[in-house]
């Protein structure tokens, strides 16, 4: 009997699909993607792992069993880890300072989705938060995967390479299946209502996932700035 994940997944489907033939990724994985693009992704990235690190942080407080909170707590770790990371390595090779950084606003996307996990932190279940953070995991390392499958060389000419390997390589994947099993311990045990919010939150994730790599090509600003 398939599990919760892959339930859901098959559900997403044609989002998922839809990730990888947006125009952000064809055009990252062809290395084609203008610098410009790349970092404002950046500087969207980096705002949205603080917020998915605090609600990684809330996860592995309510994890019910210590193998949970050992991976919820490390993965929180890591955001923040990856977020210095990105100042202190892609920034610089992207030609982004601190101060180019401070002039890219937090995109409407950026926040919605930072909102919306920390919502769901506050006010949802143990089992609907953590499928609302799984598509985050999920999601990238099927892009990763799916470039690198396509690639007939070894990528040494794309821009983006580093990135790309990162959501590509076993480190990354074991952190997927430890994420996907704990979703799916919490929903064996879960009633009928919660598996449905947890589908809803997995959903909705998947959502703003599209929605970010959009926002990102579309270098998304606020229209309501020339109102201010």
């Amino acid at each position: 009997m398939p599990g919760f994940c892959d339930e859901a997944w098959r559900h997403t489907a044609k989002l998922q699909q839809s990730v990888l033939a947006h125009p952000f990724n064809e055009e990252l994985a062809a290395g084609t993607l203008s610098p410009e693009r790349f970092q404002f992704y950046l500087a969207q990235d980096a705002r949205y792992l603080i917020g998915f690190g605090r609600a990684l942080a809330v996860a592995a407080t309510r994890a019910p069993d210590p193998e949970d909170l050992s991976f919820f707590a490390g993965a929180a770790r890591e955001a923040v880890v990856v977020e210095r990371a990105l100042h202190e390595g892609y920034f610089e090779k992207f030609g982004l300072s601190e101060a180019d950084l401070d002039a890219i606003e937090t995109s409407p996307t950026c926040l919605a989705y930072t909102s919306y996990l920390l919502a769901v932190a506050q006010a949802g279940s143990y089992p609907e938060l953590i499928a609302a953070l799984l598509p985050c995991f999920w999601i990238y390392q099927h892009v990763g995967e799916h470039i690198l499958a396509g690639q007939s060389g070894t990528g040494a000419d794309n821009p983006y390479q580093a990135w790309i390997d990162t959501y590509a390589d076993d480190e990354f994947a074991a952190a997927v299946t430890s994420c996907r099993e704990a979703v799916d311990r919490a929903a064996e045990s879960a009633d009928a209502v919660t598996r449905s919010r947890m589908l809803s939150a997995f959903t909705r994730a998947c959502e703003y996932e599209w929605l970010f790599w959009d926002s990102a090509h579309r270098m998304e600003a606020w229209p309501t700035a020339h109102l201010r």
